[in-house]
């Protein structure tokens, strides 16, 4: 599938996410609504300025957790979603800082300028944008995260590159992803419903982290780990009983990563 077509895909299903907010990043395969797949969310209500709201259950981890935002920091959310990270990250940079989301599907970004509305914050703002050509300035940035969002990214080195672009020098990125330790059967890779919500855009976590490296990120590390585990009823969709079962008994799986990288 070409790239311009899987990001059609990913564009669609976001649109009727935000448009039917509660459903699930794979709303028709029960992938993301499932009770069994709700570990790969991160437990959001502890943290300051969450707002229930804007947390539609896409995420796969904390990345604001990790991501050492200070007061006054310039801080951007990738794949921004209703806004529920940026709205943790304002609650830490605080008034004298600013956040900006920025995301692909102009129903996500109208859905969460309404709720900055209801908050009445204006140190956010909530921008139209490709993640592999950024609405921001160079220099910019100084925290820069993101939340299950890069794995949907056809063209991650580019997509790396323009994060390396617009952070200042000094600043950091902690984000949150999807990766692959072993090849995933080609049934599921192949299914376009994983690819927009769940694994199949995922690479290999080898892959990922030189990815990293050829961006020029420097002191890669991983902040977080955790194996996820689809439930079988998700996975019969794809695949034979048979085929699950060498599934399950190989060294294989999915994870959810949160990764922390600097700009020197």
């Amino acid at each position: 599938m070409k790239a311009e077509n899987l990001k059609l895909i990913v564009k669609e299903k976001y649109s009727e996410i935000a448009e039917n907010s509660g459903s699930s990043c794979c709303s028709d395969s029960g992938c993301c609504s499932s009770p069994e797949y709700s570990m790969m969310n991160g437990n959001y209500a502890v943290l300051d300025g969450y707002n229930p709201d804007a947390d539609l259950g896409l995420g796969c981890g904390l990345p604001t957790e990790f991501a050492r935002i200070r007061k006054g920091d310039t801080v951007v959310d990738l794949g921004s979603g209703a806004g529920n990270d940026c709205f943790v990250a304002r609650a830490l940079t605080g008034e004298n800082g600013y956040v900006i989301g920025v995301d692909m599907t102009e129903a996500m970004v109208e859905k969460a300028r309404v709720n900055n509305q209801k908050l009445g914050f204006e140190n956010i703002e909530f921008r139209l944008g490709d993640i592999e050509d950024l609405p921001v300035d160079d220099n910019s940035v100084d925290v820069v995260i993101s939340n299950c969002v890069l794995n949907l990214v056809p063209d991650k080195g580019k997509a790396f590159g323009e994060i390396f672009r617009i952070m200042k020098p000094g600043a950091h990125l902690s984000v949150s992803d999807i990766v692959l330790k072993g090849e995933l059967p080609d049934k599921i890779r192949q299914a376009a419903e994983m690819y927009a919500g769940c694994v199949s855009g995922a690479l290999q976590i080898d892959e990922y982290l030189k990815i990293l490296r050829e961006s020029q990120m420097a002191n890669i590390k991983i902040q977080k780990e955790k194996l996820i585990t689809l439930p079988d009823n998700l996975l019969l969709k794809f695949l034979s009983q048979e085929e699950l079962y060498e599934y399950k008994k190989s060294e294989r799986g999915i994870y959810s990563i949160t990764v922390y990288a600097e700009k020197l």
